[in-house]
């Protein structure tokens, strides 16, 4: 029996692959629609291996994906909503054509809708699968609430984004689970510990919004993403809220709410309104108990064991625990040219209180005259009523307080002082090739010096090392040089008392005497290696290891060396940008001495 001859493409990644257009004649959907559902459950395109193979022997670049995820789409419920709205879509549309308003009316009322919680439930089956993906979802949704109302984003939407985005804060002010802060051109960066996974989102500065044209961003396919991860955050927030007892939802201003869109017109109100919700405590059900505490750390005796990791496991907890009440029992006054929801937000979340001047903005728990206010954030060179029983600060202070988990020395920060640069604490510590600035490696080591204009390179520094190690070596071989002619000094005392001594046959005491030359200890020469002999035989052997590695493992190693020189060619360069930037502070400087000078010559000659 002669063998069915296979069809070509038909298994491999010919079949493992489908075009978009095929796509969408297999789900009979529209490209806005194919869109829709593929943000919504989480598809996108996939890069083949083989594109010619994929592709089915066709030329270009077409959009792939997985014919396992289109087929998987075929069962969506939210597929046959889509239609049964293309249907309404067209009644609607002949209704309005041939002037039946009452039918319109009738088909708005009946108008499907969407509800995706079925979806959220399946990408997230567990709350920590959904805190893990919870960075993209915060850093949108914060950007949303900061929308007007725009063609192609809903006036809901924003309105939920702000709503939505507040109660999260909330969430982490009573957890106390801040843990670093950035201030960036982009905004604020904010790194939150929730149960045990690390999230970390940014905050768009407050400015005047400015309209973007339709070519530079696509608002409905950023809406469509908006659409799911708002339900996902409405999730969180409740298991958020019950897990820390808190009702869900909290009582809110009234700007919060879906009627108070048309009242609340100005942004400025809008935002003095949120800071304001910020400043009071959510309510808590009625006779639960306060969160508890994290427990001690408990050790559970293994093999594996490491008592370096366990110390400092526990002195991380420890830090942990002192950054969560950093701020207790101390009062904070923000002046009105500070920003305050970032300061508001930090400060409450380790356990400080804070105010602002009451005849400004809505909220204030106290006034600028109360005595007990142990801080005052200002950013002026100057104030001229100031109280003897407070400290002012620049808002720096609150972010570096917060980056070293401890009070900082005011000094730095005083009213009118030039700051120290503010550095960022997402740094990855774990990888071998970091580039850490002058500044940072002072605060980390008090001994550590940075070079001065007249001081050597980092090259000049190992050479002068190399030169006090040969010094060294010099030093020893004069010290055995003196050792080996004080011996010889002794053999021949010795040789000459034995010939004073003996009176034997002179033959026989000129073949002793040989005897004993033969045996003294002469001056050894030592050999001194070439400097770069062993760096060359290290590289020698380095290429022989590479040669070593297996053929399966080869495109992994090479792009672990290619990953290993970009962040070589990344330190580099911004060593460089710093030693630019160095010269062109030191070139100000001095034209600025001399302009000085110049000046001082002028006055005096006049």
């Amino acid at each position: 029996m002669v063998a069915k001859k296979k069809k070509k493409y038909s298994s491999g990644e010919g079949a493992q692959f489908i075009t978009r257009k095929a796509a969408l004649k297999k789900l009979q959907l529209t490209l806005k629609d194919f869109r829709r559902i593929c943000i919504l459950k989480g598809i996108y395109p996939r890069e083949p291996r083989n594109r010619k193979r994929a592709q089915k022997g066709a030329g270009g670049i077409k959009t792939l994906y997985h014919t396992k995820d289109i087929k998987f789409l075929l069962h969506e419920p939210i597929i046959w909503k889509l239609r049964e709205l293309k249907v309404f879509q067209q009644k609607i549309r002949k209704a309005r054509a041939m002037r039946e308003y009452q039918k319109m009316k009738k088909y708005f009322r009946d108008y499907p809708e969407i509800n995706i919680d079925h979806i959220v439930k399946e990408r997230y089956p567990t709350f920590i699968d959904a805190l893990r993906d919870l960075d993209d979802c915060l850093t949108l949704c914060f950007l949303f609430s900061t929308f007007p109302s725009l063609k192609k984003v809903p006036p809901d939407q924003s309105l939920l984004c702000r709503r939505l985005t507040v109660e999260f804060m909330h969430a982490v002010i009573a957890a106390k689970a801040l843990r670093k802060v950035f201030v960036s051109v982009k905004g604020y960066y904010y790194q939150a510990e929730l149960e045990g996974q690390t999230i970390t989102w940014i905050v768009p500065h407050h400015f005047s919004f400015q309209p973007q044209s339709k070519d530079e961003v696509d608002f409905k396919i950023m809406s469509t993403f908006v659409e799911f991860y708002i339900m996902m955050l409405g999730f969180v927030n409740f298991k958020l809220y019950h897990s820390l007892n808190l009702v869900y939802p909290p009582k809110l201003t009234a700007a919060f709410n879906a009627d108070a869109d048309k009242d609340l017109v100005d942004e400025r109100a809008y935002v003095a309104e949120r800071i304001a919700a910020m400043n009071i405590s959510v309510a808590k059900i009625a006779g639960a108990n306060e969160v508890e505490e994290l427990p001690e750390i408990d050790i559970f005796n293994t093999e594996d064991t490491d008592p370096q990791k366990l110390e400092e496991a526990k002195l991380e907890a420890e830090k942990v625990k002192k950054l969560k009440t950093m701020f207790k029992g101390l009062k904070f006054f923000i002046n009105r040219e500070v920003p305050r929801e970032p300061l508001v937000f930090i400060i409450r979340c380790f356990g400080g209180e804070v105010s602002w001047d009451r005849d400004h903005f809505v909220g204030a728990t106290f006034d600028e005259s109360d005595e007990s206010i142990a801080y005052q954030i200002v950013d002026r060179p100057r104030m001229d009523k100031q109280y003897l029983s407070r400290y002012y600060i620049q808002p720096q202070w609150v972010f570096d307080s917060v980056n070293a988990r401890t009070l900082l020395p005011i000094n730095k920060y005083l009213m009118g002082a030039v700051l120290p640069p503010h550095l960022s604490p997402f740094v990855d510590k774990t990888k071998d090739q970091v580039y850490i600035p002058p500044e940072e490696r002072e605060l980390n080591d008090p001994n550590f010096k940075p070079l001065n204009e007249d001081d050597a390179s980092d090259e000049d520094i190992e050479e002068a090392s190399d030169e006090d190690n040969e010094e060294k070596e010099e030093d020893s071989e004069d010290a055995e040089a003196v050792l080996t002619k004080q011996y010889q000094q002794e053999v021949e005392q010795d040789s000459q008392s034995e010939e004073s001594e003996d009176d034997i046959d002179p033959q026989k005491k000129k073949i002793a005497k040989e005897k004993k030359k033969a045996m003294a200890v002469t001056t050894g020469v030592t050999h001194k290696e070439h400097p770069y002999q062993k760096e060359i035989e290290d590289k020698q052997a380095f290429r022989l290891r590479e040669k070593l590695v297996r053929k399966k493992h080869r495109n992994l190693y090479k792009s672990m060396k290619a990953g290993q020189e970009k962040r070589k060619k990344e330190i580099w360069l911004l060593r460089k940008k710093r030693r630019l930037h160095d010269e062109k502070v030191k070139e100000d400087k001095k034209a600025k001495k001399q302009k000085q000078k110049m000046q001082m010559l002028e006055a005096a000659s006049s």
